[in-house]
């Protein structure tokens, strides 16, 4: 069965889509073109282009609502026919996140909450002392080299070296004996050095990708403990600092590994709830939940998601896409691999939503027709353009475009409505109807979006591809671009991204630069 939304029974000619193509084939051959005898009831149009956010995942790839697919599986190659995207990051990419880790893990540190420590020893001779640890706090933090490893097929190892950083708080101390009761409190400083060592474990999590780092350790290399006025305490002191600094080393490792889960799930939640924020726009949403448990292998990490757009409440179906791991390479730091069976219902909601329209009116339709062509243009159409009030050109998707990928590019099967209004009021005087197929590639560079038409000239009427397809692939590229932009994609240091066109799916591959900003807003909402 195809992907599709579920509203009505659809069949593969209702479905949609690559939406970089759409435009283009709305201006291709027209099946008829007639002037209205008399003027009929005006159809009422949105004057903007909305463009739908998934022009982007073809053109830029980046991979909520509920689903009924398919659950995450325990075998990821059972799992491929469910997944609608396809995230792979190489050792490179990794090595570049890794630079960022030491800011993730100061977090941690400086976010933990140690609790008040209540502990007693018995001393021969001397009797029970009691002593309470509170207001724990770290200061002239600095962490130092941190290295990692890729451990197949589920594991990451983590060593974070020279983590030194002073601790203070306040003694509450309580001697009994047969002669004496004595209680004080004093401030301490513990001066410490320590190796951090972390081997999360990625598994499938509550529809996203999460990480256990239960696996994790401190390595003491000094832990010194000093009483407030006291650099020589006597055998008593250096009896209870001896006590209080093997409990506080056990406190620092409980909750310097428990503030590091936390860490980690709230990282982990930050990104899903970005990437679903940059996918959705109004009606239109994407669960992007994965399918199967990421997989790690020496030289990247690879996590399977599902691709499925929600519009109104109402899931698309994934069921037979045909994602293979052989269909990547390694040779770039990021890749994103995208189905047509997540593309087209994505671009059926913008049909649904109405986003495929666009009015062009005033001196801008006039200047478009004052292009010179072979073929004059009929003498109400010259009339239209020398009156007064300016005309108005409507133009719209009357039938879901159908997407289908291949090596050439992207080709989408449409039919186009569109409609000349002139005079005043302004009256319809040309309906105009095609039935088309355009291919058309799609390029990224210098923070903006490129649209490239292959399709057969032969098929395109002179006004059609002298004016309709140069005017509707700039619209396009500049709304989509404004979307980018709103959506923070120009926040991205994106390094020479491709977007590879195969059979059934779209492979997109870059390099880039940690987006520092993202980090910064992480660390905000963590601390706050």
């Amino acid at each position: 069965m195809s992907a599709g939304i579920h509203e009505r029974p659809t069949d593969g000619s209702r479905e949609l889509q690559c939406l970089c193509r759409i435009y283009s084939s709305c201006l291709s051959s027209p099946s008829y073109v007639q002037p209205y005898a008399q003027s009929p009831e005006e159809v009422a149009m949105p004057g903007d282009l909305l463009p739908l956010l998934v022009l982007l995942l073809l053109c830029v790839q980046a991979v909520s609502g509920a689903s009924k697919s398919q659950g995450c599986l325990a075998d990821p190659t059972a799992a491929y026919r469910y997944t609608g995207a396809v995230c792979r990051l190489t050792y490179p990419a990794a090595v570049v996140l890794n630079e960022k880790t030491t800011k993730v893990i100061e977090a941690a540190f400086q976010h933990a909450r140690y609790p008040k420590i209540t502990r007693e020893k018995d001393i021969l001779l001397i009797g029970t002392v009691k002593y309470g640890l509170d207001n724990l706090e770290i200061h002239n933090l600095s962490i130092g080299q941190s290295v990692f490893e890729l451990r197949p097929p589920d594991g990451i190892g983590m060593k974070i070296s020279n983590v030194s950083a002073v601790f203070r708080g306040t003694i509450h101390k309580r001697i009994d004996t047969w002669l004496v009761n004595v209680a004080h409190s004093i401030d301490f400083e513990i001066e410490s050095q320590i190796d951090l060592g972390i081997n999360p474990k990625l598994y499938c999590g509550v529809g996203k990708v999460a990480a256990d780092t239960s696996d994790c350790y401190l390595e003491f290399h000094k832990l010194n403990l000093q009483l407030q006025g006291d650099r020589n305490p006597n055998w008593l002191k250096k009896l209870l600092t001896d006590f209080i600094s093997f409990t506080v080393k056990l406190v620092i490792k409980n909750q310097i590994c428990k503030e590091i889960n936390k860490v980690a799930n709230i990282l982990s939640d930050f990104v899903q709830e970005t990437a679903e924020a940059f996918l959705s726009d109004g009606n239109i949403s994407m669960d992007i939940g994965v399918t199967a448990a990421p997989v790690v292998t020496t030289n990247y990490i690879e996590s399977y998601h599902k691709g499925l757009t929600n519009y109104n409440s109402i899931s698309a179906v994934i069921n037979e896409s045909v994602f293979n791991p052989s269909q990547l390479t390694e040779h770039r730091m990021l890749y994103f691999w995208i189905s047509d069976q997540m593309l087209n219902p994505v671009i059926a909601a913008a049909h649904q939503d109405e986003r495929f329209h666009l009015n062009v009116s005033g001196t801008e339709i006039i200047e478009l027709f004052k292009k010179n062509l072979v073929i004059p243009a009929p003498a109400f159409i010259e009339q239209c353009l020398v009156e007064s009030v300016p005309p108005e050109l409507r133009v719209w998707s009357s039938s879901v475009p159908l997407l289908k990928t291949s090596p050439r590019g992207s080709s989408v099967r449409t039919q186009v409505s569109g409609e000349l209004h002139c005079g005043n009021p302004p009256t319809p005087i040309l309906t105009f109807q095609m039935g088309v197929e355009v291919v058309v590639t799609a390029s990224y560079s210098d923070k903006k979006l490129f649209l490239h038409d292959t399709v057969q000239q032969e098929y395109l009427r002179e006004a059609v591809e002298k004016i309709g397809i140069p005017k509707i692939l700039s619209v396009l590229e500049q709304e989509l671009t404004r979307l980018l932009d709103k959506q923070g994609a120009n926040m991205f240091d994106i390094v020479n991204p491709e977007v590879l066109p195969h059979n059934g799916f779209v492979v997109v591959q870059m390099d880039f630069g940690f987006p520092h900003h993202l980090l910064v807003e992480f660390l905000r909402k963590t601390l706050q």
